[in-house]
């Protein structure tokens, strides 16, 4: 088995019950054929940098599995033949490509995103003290500095 990412953007106007029913006729395909689903993203609705399909807005979302290259054809083969997915890219990729290999790097991202949660959330509360402290206290004016023209350089010397 090897590690893939599809990376899909469909129609901008689809609801979220189409693209919800998009992705779980993915993850079918890839749990149907023995594969293992790492993590699906859905990135929402953004901009494109260029029309596709007179299109100029699409949603995206990102699904990381691990299979073998049957199942990436048979994605790319619906894709291919459904017309409410604009562009779509299979990529190979490095990692774990067994079941409880996914497993281990899906509980060691959520253990990382949940650090980061907690760092933020501190930073903020220091952020906030600090504000406080900085308005109960005394205001002071910023004195200008002024220059002589011996001070000044000029750009030829």
């Amino acid at each position: 088995m090897q590690r893939y990412e599809v990376i899909a953007i469909v129609l901008a106007n689809l609801s979220d019950e189409d693209i919800t029913a998009l992705i779980e006729r993915s993850q079918k395909i890839i749990t149907d054929r023995k594969g293992a689903i790492a993590k699906i993203d859905k990135w929402g609705k953004r901009h494109l940098a260029y029309e596709i399909k007179k299109q100029k807005d699409g949603y995206y979302f990102l699904i990381d599995f691990a299979g073998n290259g049957a199942i990436v054809a048979e994605i790319e083969r619906n894709y291919k033949i459904d017309d409410r997915i604009l562009k779509f890219i299979t990529v190979k990729k490095e990692g774990a490509t067994t079941s409880e290999g996914i497993e281990q790097e899906i509980a060691a991202a959520e253990a990382k995103r949940t650090q980061a949660r907690a760092e933020g959330e501190a930073a903020t509360e220091g952020r906030t003290i600090r504000q406080i402290e900085k308005s109960s206290g005394e205001v002071k004016p910023i004195a200008k500095k002024t220059y002589n023209k011996e001070e000044v350089s000029t750009k030829g010397e």
